[in-house]
């Protein structure tokens, strides 16, 4: 039993390693089958690559932003005034149950082509309200991961820290919030991967990322085999980013999660 048990973990990882390399093996062995297909693919890298950045961007912004917010509302909804409180619960649980694309088409609309700022106008690109529209679900998000920290810290905690002298505020500046981050970190990584693939969404609104990079490519060239494998490309680049996400979160909630 023991040698059985042993080797599980080992014909695991060999499992999932093939399963990666397979993806980007079969695209090679596909470009190799046709070099005219090889050549019109490593034509329209660059461009994809782009693309691609500019998903890159978005997720990262906001992620930036969504947190800033969330973690604001999520302090927010612990204090002992209801006037304060009701809105920002309502405020999460409208967002967190909202589309990703109605959200991201209502601030393309809602939001204006170019601001004026001292008779000078700047423009408002449409990937910035992309942004902005998954900034919005994302802060819901983390006002629920930030709460439920929180409140997941023995009030032993805030105790001490009165006994110490610390205000509820400092209290929660330097003892509180530093134990929320190690248990917030693996939920705030799986919103990291939800939003960087709705990065995908900011296509429709013509926003140059990758999924509209790869459908211009597509017209472009005009092959159904080149149409299958640029659509294939934008899988496995969304899949290279995101899956060293989900298995960074499931090694870190081994890691802090209690049981």
């Amino acid at each position: 039993m023991t040698v059985v048990t042993a080797q599980r973990p080992a014909g695991r990882r060999v499992l999932r390693n093939i399963g990666l390399v397979a993806l980007p093996a079969a695209i090679l062995a596909w470009c190799l089958t046709d070099l005219s297909l090889g050549r019109e693919l490593m034509q329209w890298l660059p461009y994809l690559a782009s693309g691609f950045a500019m998903n890159i961007l978005i997720s990262l912004c906001a992620m930036v932003l969504g947190t800033a917010v969330g973690c604001a509302l999520g302090i927010l909804q612990l204090v002992p005034y209801r006037l304060v409180r009701a809105p920002i619960v309502s405020y999460v649980q409208i967002f967190r149950n909202a589309p990703h694309l109605v959200l991201i088409f209502a601030t393309t609309y809602i939001f204006p082509f170019e601001i004026v700022i001292f008779g000078n106008y700047i423009a408002f690109p449409d990937w910035v309200k992309a942004v902005i529209g998954l900034a919005i679900p994302a802060s819901a998000y983390v006002a629920e991961i930030t709460r439920g920290a929180i409140q997941s810290i023995p009030t032993a905690q805030w105790e001490a820290a009165t006994g110490l002298g610390f205000s509820r505020v400092q209290a929660l500046r330097w003892i509180i919030l530093p134990q929320c981050l190690r248990r917030s970190l693996p939920p705030w990584m799986n919103v990291l991967a939800s939003i960087t693939m709705g990065t995908s969404l900011a296509s429709l609104v013509g926003v140059h990322e990758l999924l509209h990079a790869a459908t211009d490519a597509s017209t472009a060239v005009r092959r159904l085999d080149f149409t299958v494998i640029a659509y294939v490309v934008v899988m496995a680049a969304f899949f290279a980013l995101c899956y060293p996400i989900g298995r960074l979160t499931r090694r870190l909630e081994r890691r802090f999660l209690p049981g």
